[in-house]
């Protein structure tokens, strides 16, 4: 908590060896340091020592409580109750919350508030709480008549009574708060389905009535019955189908009416006449008139004007979210300036719907995460943001947590994000998320969520001490509070996708929080966010080390490709694929069960989204490029569903299928499976006709390494007799359909007349006319292994031209000069003895011609690497 007073406090208590006593401050002043603490940084100062343990207990201290931003429960409740002798006012929210009230013992009670509480409990309530001056519950629609009746027989000093969401007001229930309830002077049924109108009309002692929101109300028969009420000065119709008729009654005939509210009522709007209604000299406010300076303007009582401005609040926070069509020009016009006026308001509760408002109606639309960029600029226009960031400093938390929340939805627009951190938003956002509240730490770490989207306040973040902050949030947070740990989770992952940021991440324990989270946590979101923090972490862990291989990551990635969630087993997916780009990764993930894991996951994912399908083959393919894993994924059974990722018409998906499936037919004991399965119509369909020449080139060096294969005495089939003729059979008619395709695909790089050319021609510019479309530059990224290398020399060496002249250009594409595994390559063909038998097929008369000038193009690459390395050395 930092004081705006505190240079004076430092005077009250400094000694005169410049060292702060506190202790030495008298009982009144730190009962006065007190009220302006939380509830619980109170009991954490009060745990200090005993003198404080004893002001931190003085009951007046503890007149009002705000739970609604806390887990209550009876034991709580029983905890608190000693103090609570005094408790006036007590705010609650949830179910729970609502059982526990009635064990603080707390007899002085005179305003409550709160939701989700029952018929039951609310009688239980007001029975026990006989001095109820206030209550407002809402919205609900457990509470009926009968619990309105008990709080007629139970609270004869009730003043005001606001209920929202009840299915029903009866007649009854309602004449029995006239007879009972004789100070009764504030009265709201709002979004209620059924109210007894005329009934209301009973009740004389009524100054403000709210009926905002409630349907079914017969307007001709209540419009007369109101107009009769003695003392009615205040009337709020907002979001109801009044009629410009009703509202002339009422304007017309109460002598008392000050001010009538019919904000957001369509049919009124509607009405062409409504222009002309008389008013009588009183207030009428609508969406169709200028309420932007009634505060200003309007001369009226503090009474009047207390309850319009808790009206105005409620009803636009109301109507921002519900977000009606062709609003936009109300709230740019008058709706945000409306909220930032009452934001400077002295009534709490009044801030704190105006900042939910602005935090509700800055969005495009209603179910829209996106910032309306002309709402966010007038409300950083009008002065808001250091408005919101003044509150948000409040000692009073719903204040605290609206007005966060407000801000932290701002910065989700770039603009209004610059304004926010140069005013100081993201020290503020820092200080909050260690809130122990709940809905203050969600806001405020979901300001740094937004924030952390910009690579311009990342480092802003970290300097700040933002990266610690989160990882100790979401160690300390219990996995219920799925809402904080989202956002933390959310922000980690956005910082981690900074190389630099990520290894700060690693260094604070990041990795190992973000694995635990995932394994303790169930909640679809946080779960996402969490594993989206792994894999940005693992797109930089061959640089920065192990970071997604400690404390359990790479468990809680494998156990997540089992989530019931499809968006949580692709991310998970990608995450593993990206660390699979490593040899020790990819012997880590084999050895926690990876392999079966992912297989089994894309054999699941058939029927799934080509973003799922992509990523599990993708990360099929990473493991795949080491032969005991790939030996284990055409064990395992991951050859099936690969093919029929081959087949997708997504070209993002088929290109990494085809990949896998590349590495998988390096080893023969995978070959019979390929071709049993129709991988080979399926690799031929690629060949020809993929959009992807990366794709349709992996798939030639599928079908050329089963080609390659098919005739060794390794892949002699086993079984009886009669199998293994049919298995031979099998395997030479792929290998014609095999052969034929690749035959057709080296064609398309290969211009005969410059081909030719180059033939008969020693000079290099004939060479270098043959090879303008030799090259894909697509492939550039390819890495082969020392063993697969040798497999294309054996392979310059076969009866077949086609495997000849395929190979050649093969090993044209992987010492390709601009290619960036071109060297590697270049060395594993020297020391293998290339040059050799490249020279032979290059020179040889009897070699077909691609044969030949694949070959000259092969060495000419050799002697440019070869050139580069004497230059590097």
């Amino acid at each position: 908590m930092v004081f705006k007073n505190h240079s004076v406090w430092r005077k009250v208590v400094m000694k005169d060896n410049g060292f702060v006593d506190w202790t030495s401050l008298p009982d009144d002043a730190m009962i006065q340091l007190f009220s302006l603490l939380n509830y619980h940084d109170r009991a954490n100062l009060s745990a200090t020592c005993k003198a404080w343990r004893i002001v931190g207990a003085s009951k007046c201290l503890w007149t009002s409580l705000d739970l609604r931003g806390y887990k209550f429960n009876i034991t709580m409740a029983v905890s608190l109750s000693p103090r609570c002798v005094n408790l006036q006012q007590v705010r609650f929210r949830g179910a729970e919350s609502a059982d526990a009230i009635n064990h603080l013992n707390a007899m002085n009670l005179r305003d409550i508030s709160g939701d989700s509480i029952t018929d039951d409990t609310l009688t239980m309530l007001v029975s026990r709480h006989k001095d109820l001056r206030c209550i407002q519950v809402g919205p609900d629609d457990k509470v009926t008549s009968g619990s309105i009746k008990a709080i007629a027989f139970y609270c004869p000093k009730l003043k005001q009574l606001r209920l929202s969401g009840i299915k029903d007001g009866l007649a009854d229930s309602i004449n029995a708060l006239a007879n009972y309830c004789p100070n009764l002077v504030d009265i709201g049924f709002i979004d209620c389905l059924n109210v007894d109108g005329v009934a209301l009309g009973h009740v004389l002692s009524v100054r403000f009535l709210s009926v905002a929101g409630t349907s079914n109300m017969k307007w001709d028969v209540v419009s007369h019955v109101w107009c009769k009420l003695p003392q009615l000065i205040g009337l709020d119709v907002s979001r109801t189908d009044i009629s410009s008729t009703a509202v002339s009654m009422l304007l017309s005939s109460s002598r008392s009416l000050k001010v009538l509210c019919a904000l957001n009522c369509p049919v009124l709007e509607q009405d062409i006449t409504v222009n002309t209604v008389k008013t009588e000299g009183k207030l009428l406010l609508g969406l169709f008139s200028d309420i932007r300076n009634v505060f200003s303007d309007w001369g009226c009582s503090n009474e009047i004007m207390t309850w319009l401005k808790w009206i105005l609040s409620h009803t636009l926070l109301r109507i921002a979210k519900s977000s009606p069509q062709n609003l936009d020009y109300f709230w740019l016009k008058q709706g945000v300036a409306l909220f930032l006026s009452l934001l400077q308001c002295s009534q709490e509760d009044v801030q704190e719907m105006a900042a939910s408002g602005l935090a509700t109606c800055i969005f495009a639309n209603e179910g829209n995460a996106i910032i309306d960029p002309g709402k966010a600029e007038a409300v950083v226009k009008n002065g808001g943001v250091p408005l919101l960031l003044d509150l948000a400093k409040s000692w009073q938390e719903g204040i605290q947590s609206a007005a966060t929340k407000a801000i932290s939805n701002l910065s989700a627009d770039p603009n209004a994000a610059k304004t926010v951190s140069d005013e100081g938003g993201i020290g503020i956002f820092i200080e909050l998320a260690r809130s122990k509240n709940r809905q203050v730490s969600e806001a405020a770490t979901g300001g740094l969520w937004n924030l952390s989207v910009g690579e311009e306040h990342k480092a802003a973040i970290t300097e700040a001490g933002g990266i610690r902050t989160l990882v100790d949030i979401i160690s300390e947070w219990s996995s219920d509070a799925d809402g904080v740990l989202e956002c933390s989770a959310g922000a980690l992952a956005n910082l981690a996708a900074n190389k630099k940021y990520s290894m700060e991440i690693a260094i604070v324990g990041g990795v190992q929080s973000l694995a635990t989270l995932i394994n303790n946590c169930k909640f679809r979101g946080v779960q996402e966010q969490a594993t989206r923090g792994l894999v940005n972490l693992a797109a930089h862990s061959v640089r920065n080390g192990p970071n997604a291989r400690e404390a359990g990551a790479l468990e809680a990635l494998i156990q997540l490709t089992c989530s019931p969630h499809e968006g949580v087993r692709q991310v998970a997916a990608g995450a593993l694929w990206h660390l699979s780009l490593t040899n020790v990764n990819r012997e880590a993930i084999a050895a926690a069960g990876g392999v079966e894991a992912l297989v089994t996951l894309a054999q699941s994912s058939l029927n799934a989204s080509q973003c799922l399908q992509g990523m599990v083959a993708g990360a099929l393919w990473g493991l795949s490029m080491s032969k005991a894993n790939s030996i284990a994924i055409g064990r395992e059974g991951g050859i099936p569903p690969l093919i029929v990722f081959a087949h997708s018409d997504s070209h993002d998906v088929h290109e990494v299928a085809a990949g896998a499936l590349w590495n998988l037919a390096f080893d023969h004991s995978n070959v019979f499976q390929i071709v049993e399965e129709g991988g080979i119509p399926v690799l031929a369909r690629l060949c020809s006709s993929s959009e992807s020449r990366k794709a349709s080139f992996m798939a030639a060096l599928a079908l050329a390494y089963i080609c390659c294969g098919s005739g060794t005495n390794e892949l002699a089939p086993t079984g009886t007799s009669s199998e293994n003729t049919s298995k031979s059979v099998s395997l030479d008619e792929a290998r014609t359909t095999a052969l034929k395709h690749i035959e057709a695909f080296i064609l398309t790089f290969s211009d005969p007349q410059a081909f030719a050319a180059a033939v008969v021609s020693s000079s290099r510019a004939a060479l270098d006319q043959a090879i303008e479309r030799a090259y894909i530059l697509e492939t550039g990224l390819l890495r082969c292994s020392e063993a697969e290398i040798g497999r294309f020399i054996a392979m310059l060496q076969s009866s077949s031209s086609i495997l000849k002249a395929f190979a050649a250009f093969s090993l044209l594409q992987f010492t390709d000069p601009q290619g960036r595994n071109a060297v590697y390559h270049a060395s594993l063909m020297l020391d293998a003895g290339a040059v050799k038998v490249l020279r032979a097929a290059a020179a040889s008369a009897s070699e077909p011609v691609k044969v030949k000038i694949f070959a000259k193009i092969v060495l000419r690459n050799l002697e440019y690497h070869q050139q580069e390395t004497l230059y590097l050395v």
